[in-house]
């Protein structure tokens, strides 16, 4: 696998409409629904850029805004943000009907980053 590249961003928060409506007035960005009934919009990547998803916070809390980096194998770099200090968030988890598995891990600062394998098809 190449170096490992930045390949989605989400944006969540308390309101997920009103942050939908906010980014694509603010960026001209066309923001469509998922169709699994969450409410969560899907952002086409433009020219040079990545796609995104922006929605509700899942826990109703404040949200966050996260990147994350596309991998071959979550599970492997889990372990080796560990073995640099990190810590795991969220383990490896499967979205089957969109063949994507996404991690969490926490840099030595707190600092939450996904990884993801199946963002980019």
């Amino acid at each position: 696998m190449p170096t490992p590249a930045v390949a989605w961003f989400e944006i969540t928060g308390k309101d997920g409409p009103t942050l939908q409506k906010f980014y694509a007035s603010l960026f001209d960005w066309q923001v469509q629904d998922a169709g699994d009934g969450s409410g969560y919009g899907l952002v086409q990547a433009a020219d040079k850029g990545i796609g995104g998803g922006i929605g509700g916070a899942q826990d109703g809390g404040p949200g966050q805004v996260t990147f994350y980096v596309e991998v071959d194998d979550p599970s492997a770099f889990l372990k080796k943000a560990e073995s640099l200090g990190g810590k795991t968030i969220v383990p490896p988890t499967e979205i089957p009907q969109f063949g994507l598995t996404f991690a969490f891990f926490a840099d030595p600062e707190g600092h939450v980053v996904g990884l993801s394998n199946g963002a980019v098809q």
